[in-house]
């Protein structure tokens, strides 16, 4: 299984303390039965944080036109005509993907294009799966133009558990479905913000696969 870069240095760490405190309990405390407890917690534990680290390499396969991927693992827990007041200043679809803490964590564009925006907003860390997170949360916003020049907005957003957005993309940047824009560390959710005349393809409670599940197809404009 490969591990994400951006857990390498956490897992180092936390093998080291891990080591540490069953060293001691083996060496120091009795009966027998109380190191056996510590060192099966410890190794449930270390398998559950690499597990939050995993990096699989994905490759779309399906038909690039038009198509919108989903940005994460996880479950569709929303999805709405709202007015995104920030970037857009206007009405979307907003499509959001919650991930829990036993899902990837790594975040794939989700459509090809040109990255145009990227901007950090300080926030709070509420449950990201309420309403609320998606405009009170800590977060980061990526707008994407795509080559027939429609911009999709793709916005991470921090929960409760997670403290820590990556963001890989900077504007200029080429956007591939293929590459990954970013991690959120420890679970959360990433919201895309779709233009109105969009064909959903999914629906809430659907679960989507990163890089692969095609969540929408944007409106065909070529013969507009």
């Amino acid at each position: 299984m490969k591990i994400h870069s951006e857990g390498r240095n956490i897992l180092i760490i936390l093998m080291m303390i891990l080591v540490v405190i069953n060293l001691s309990a083996w060496m120091f405390i009795r009966p027998v039965a109380i190191p056996i407890v510590f060192t099966v917690i410890s190794a449930v534990l270390y398998l559950l944080v690499m597990n939050f680290f995993r990096s699989p390499h994905r490759k779309f396969t399906g038909n690039r036109r038009n198509v919108v991927v989903s940005s994460v693992d996880g479950t569709v827990v929303a999805l709405e005509e709202v007015f995104e007041p920030e970037v857009l200043k206007r009405n979307c679809i907003q499509l959001s993907v919650f991930m829990s803490v036993f899902n990837v964590h790594a975040n794939w564009y989700p459509v090809d294009g040109e990255v145009t925006l990227v901007r950090h907003h300080s926030g709070r860390f509420m449950a990201a799966n309420l309403p609320k997170a998606s405009i009170e949360n800590e977060r980061s916003t990526i707008v994407i133009r795509t080559d027939d020049g429609r911009e999709i907005l793709a916005r991470q957003i921090a929960g409760a558990v997670a403290r820590r957005i990556v963001t890989y993309a900077e504007p200029g940047d080429r956007a591939t479905i293929d590459e990954q824009m970013g991690f959120i560390k420890f679970g959360s959710r990433v919201d895309l913000y779709l233009p109105l005349d969009t064909e959903i393809l999914v629906k809430i409670g659907d679960t989507t696969t990163g890089g692969i599940t095609e969540v929408a197809r944007l409106k065909d404009i070529s013969h507009v």
